[in-house]
C-alpha cells in the first residue's frame, strides 16, 4: 500500500516519441500500464505532459519567431499529447479527463479547474493537465508545480531520461554522483538542475516534495517507488 493518496506525473514530450514517431503507440502503452499500475495501489493520478515531442519554442527567437507566439504553440502541442494519453487511457478502461490550461471550445477539453480536478480525481478519474500554466514565459515544470499545488497532490513524480538527481549529467561525465535524497537547499546550494527555478522554488515554498525518476529502463519503477523500493532521487 503506497503511503500517497494522490500523485502528480510529470511527463516531458519526448518521453512519448521515439524516432520515428511523433507520438510512439508503444510508449503510449507504456505510460498506460504506468497510469493503471498507480492506481492498482490506491493512489490518485493527476499528468502534465509537455510537448516537446511536437513543437519547442527554445531558440525560435533566432529565426524571427515571437516568444509568445512559440509559447502558445508549445502550449497547443501538450494539448495534443494529452489528447493521446486520454484515448489510451480510455482503450484500456481507464477513466480520463483532459484539461486545458486556457479555453479551448468545441468539447475538445475542459478548462482547468482545480475543484472539479479534486472531484474527478477522488472518484478514481484520471486527470491530465495540459496548456501548462495556461500563460506563456513559463515551463510545463511550473506548471506541473502549480496543479500539483492546487490539487493538493502529496507528491510530483518527474520522469526523466535518467534514474534520478546527479552532480553533472550522467550521459556525459561517468563519474557523476547520483543522489538518493536531497533537501531543497542542498539542491539549492548544489546548482542541481531538478526543475527549471520557479517550479523548484514554488514547491519549495509549498512543501512539495518532487521525485525524480526513470520511466524508460523498467516501467513498473513508479509503481515500486510507490511500494517503498528506493529508487530515484527524492526532493524535499
Amino acid at each position: 500500500m503506497s503511503k500517497y493518496n494522490r500523485i502528480l506525473l510529470k511527463l516531458s514530450g519526448e518521453a512519448l516519441s521515439s524516432p520515428e514517431h511523433t507520438i510512439d503507440p508503444t510508449t503510449l502503452s507504456d505510460v498506460v500500464g504506468i497510469i493503471k499500475s498507480a492506481l492498482t495501489s490506491n493512489v490518485e493520478v493527476a499528468i502534465v505532459v509537455g510537448g516537446g515531442n511536437i513543437f519547442r519554442g527554445a531558440g525560435l527567437a533566432e529565426s524571427g519567431m515571437n516568444r509568445i507566439t512559440g509559447d502558445h504553440m508549445g502550449m497547443l502541442a501538450t494539448v495534443i499529447n494529452a489528447l493521446a494519453i486520454a484515448d489510451a487511457c480510455t482503450r484500456s478502461d481507464i477513466d480520463a479527463i483532459v484539461m486545458s490550461g486556457f479555453p479551448i471550445g468545441g468539447g475538445v477539453c475542459d478548462p482547468a479547474d482545480h475543484n472539479l480536478a479534486k472531484k474527478h480525481l477522488s472518484e478514481g478519474k484520471v486527470v491530465i493537465f495540459s496548456a501548462g500554466t495556461g500563460s506563456p514565459c513559463f515551463t510545463t515544470d511550473t506548471g506541473a508545480a502549480l496543479r500539483g499545488i492546487e490539487i493538493d497532490a502529496d507528491i510530483i513524480f518527474k520522469a526523466t531520461k535518467v534514474d534520478g538527481v546527479y552532480s553533472d549529467d550522467p550521459l556525459i561525465n561517468q563519474d557523476a554522483i547520483r543522489y538518493d535524497s536531497l533537501t531543497f537547499d542542498e539542491a539549492i546550494e548544489k546548482n542541481l538542475k531538478v526543475m527549471d527555478m520557479t517550479a523548484f522554488t514554488l514547491c519549495k515554498d509549498h512543501g512539495l516534495k518532487i521525485c525524480v525518476f526513470s520511466m524508460l529502463e523498467n516501467p513498473n519503477t513508479l509503481s515500486d517507488i510507490l511500494n517503498g523500493a528506493p529508487l530515484g532521487t527524492m526532493v524535499g
